[in-house]
């Protein structure tokens, strides 16, 4: 988050900066051509602030660099008083002035996809400040090149038509109404569906959402996805074909869930989810993006959930261990389905052959007590894992260049494994290749061991059975499996990595805990069977939809197990 704060006030220096230096520059000066090129620069770093800061007011150096350009356009045509060039200028600073009410007022509108309704709207109004941004470049390089006034008033008054048409339609809408509501509570209505997921978090956490919309989907009936925030729109769009809907204010929320929806499953504890609970002819599932024995995975927030989906009964111990009092009944074991494709290997492998280590580390978390992040200490982990042979994923978490200091870190590891790769020819991967490239379940099935932080990313490796180590950098020493139990499982790593060669002795070698690691492995992750694990979200899913369902007999002629059963707080 410190890394984000840097790069915001590097951002607005530049822009504000530059714009104020184009403006004196050609103001006081005879450098014409000099205050041109600034103001060009000046464009290009207010666009780059607003890509940073979506939500930011450039109006200021907007109205700086408009200014600049129009003075410059003026002092290089040297032809007296221009009408066209005088109509241009009150165009641009007209523009100047209503962009950013008009974005405002976009920003209040429904936006739609993978629907069938015209909202073109409000996207044209959250995509002003570019146009108007396009527009100064326009003029600036007009003047640049002497072009006649009336080639930039032709510019000007193209993007003032797209804005008037623009405010003239968000203005029928807000002060006429139609009748039944808007298109989208109109499609959605047509659409019936019959749960949705809602989703709110911070900038580069769609991940919490496209994890689950595959077994949504798989649940068979019709859904929406209802979205807090406008820039997950186009991510989560692109990974479903159900519609998704932002909704900017509680006003809108009360068009788009409409009657025929039963359930609403979340995701994470957002502040906004709130917004969603006091909707009580829904029934509220927390379904959790990852399960780990974080202090985030026993958040009290979770009581306010009519049913909690854990991944197994030690997710019920973690909320009575922390002091967190929720009635037996809220739970539902359903395992975790995104591990289904996750290869088990019930045999380890031979001493002494060559092994694939997955390292994961995790992020610095929003505060000190859940900082896990191994990072700092993790040169002398990757020496020492280059030192055996072993070839290495890298795949840290999403937020980890969110943290300048966790960033350079990251690049000195890159350049260990990169350098290792030249060297010896192992194939290590980091980087795109191994986040994007890959997703989680490839690159846990391309491994023979693992070393992480405290992170979800433990739980779901342990499905595969294969060993695991854990970093404990909050030097917990002895109590730290007390803490967190499902590092018991695995070898712990201390801080100071004093314990390094031992661990990566078991770790890639005997593996002595392979037997513990099947009884842990049904209390995190349920005993469910293996190629019909994913079922039991969706028979629980389905129930709540439905209560009294029950799924036909499998085929086989197998017992359906027994997936929603409450377990006790104490189990």
């Amino acid at each position: 988050m410190r890394g984000d704060l840097v790069r915001k006030l590097i951002a607005r220096c530049l822009s504000i900066g530059l714009a104020v230096l184009a403006f004196l520059l050609v103001a006081l000066t005879g450098a014409t051509g000099w205050g041109l090129a600034l103001a060009v620069a000046a464009l290009a770093a207010t666009a780059v602030e607003r890509r940073i800061r979506p939500g930011a007011d450039t109006a200021a150096e907007t109205t700086l660099i408009a200014a600049a350009v129009l003075v410059g356009y003026a002092r290089r045509l040297d032809a007296g008083f221009e009408p066209a060039l005088a109509v241009t200028a009150l165009l641009v600073l007209g523009l100047v002035l209503l962009v950013g009410p008009l974005r405002q007022a976009g920003n209040l509108e429904l936006r739609a996809a993978n629907l069938r309704v015209r909202s073109w709207t409000p996207l044209v109004a959250t995509h002003l400040d570019e146009a108007l941004l396009g527009l100064l470049a326009v003029v600036a390089l007009a003047a640049a090149a002497t072009l006649p006034a009336p080639v930039a008033l032709l510019a000007a008054l193209l993007v003032a038509a797209g804005a008037g048409a623009v405010a003239l339609d968000l203005a029928r809408r807000r002060f006429r109404a139609p009748a039944g509501g808007g298109a989208v509570g109109r499609a959605l209505r047509a659409h019936q569906p019959e749960f949705v997921l809602y989703f709110s978090a911070p900038p580069g956490s769609e991940y919490q959402v496209t994890m689950w919309l595959p077994y949504l989907e798989r649940i068979g009936r019709p859904f929406l996805v209802l979205l807090r925030e406008p820039e997950f729109l186009a991510p989560v769009a692109a990974a479903t074909t159900a519609p998704v809907v932002y909704c900017p204010t509680l006003r809108a929320m009360d068009e788009v869930l409409v009657p025929s929806l039963k359930v609403a499953f979340y995701v994470n504890h957002g502040a906004k989810n709130s917004h969603c609970i006091r909707f009580t002819q829904l029934t509220h599932v927390q379904l959790h993006h990852g399960d780990s024995d974080k202090a985030p995975s026993a958040n009290p927030v979770s009581a306010i959930f009519d049913r909690i989906f854990v991944a197994g009964p030690a997710a019920i111990e973690r909320y009575a261990r922390a002091g967190v009092d929720i009635p037996a009944e809220k739970f539902v074991v359903v395992g975790r389905p995104q591990v289904e494709s996750i290869k088990v290997r019930p045999e380890p492998l031979p001493v002494g052959a060559p092994r694939t280590v997955l390292y994961t580390p995790t992020w610095t978390g929003h505060h000190a007590d859940a900082d896990y992040c191994s990072l700092p200490v993790a040169e002398p982990l990757l020496r020492g894992l280059l030192d055996r042979g072993a070839t290495v994923i890298l795949r840290a978490h999403p937020y980890t260049t969110q943290n300048p200091a966790s960033a350079r870190q990251l690049g000195r590891l890159t350049e260990l494994l990169s350098a290792d790769r030249a060297r010896t020819g192992r194939q290590h991967l980091w980087g795109p290749a191994a986040s994007r490239e890959l997703s989680l379940v490839d690159c846990v099935n391309l491994s023979d061991a693992l070393v992480s932080d405290v992170s979800g990313v433990i739980s779901d490796y342990l499905y595969s059975s294969k060993p695991f180590a854990v970093t404990d950098m909050l030097g917990d020493g002895d109590a730290f499996t007390e803490r967190f139990p499902l590092a018991a499982a695995g070898y712990v790593l201390r801080r100071d990595m004093a314990n390094l060669d031992e661990v990566l002795d078991r770790l890639l070698g005997a593996d002595p805990l392979a037997p513990d690691r099947w009884a842990t492995r049904r209390r995190y992750l349920g005993d469910f069977p293996v190629e019909s694990y994913a079922d039991a979200f969706l028979n629980a899913a389905r129930r709540e939809l439905e209560p009294g369902w029950n799924p036909v007999a499998p085929r086989t002629g197998r017992p359906v197990e027994p997936d929603t059963a409450p377990l006790s707080p104490t189990a």
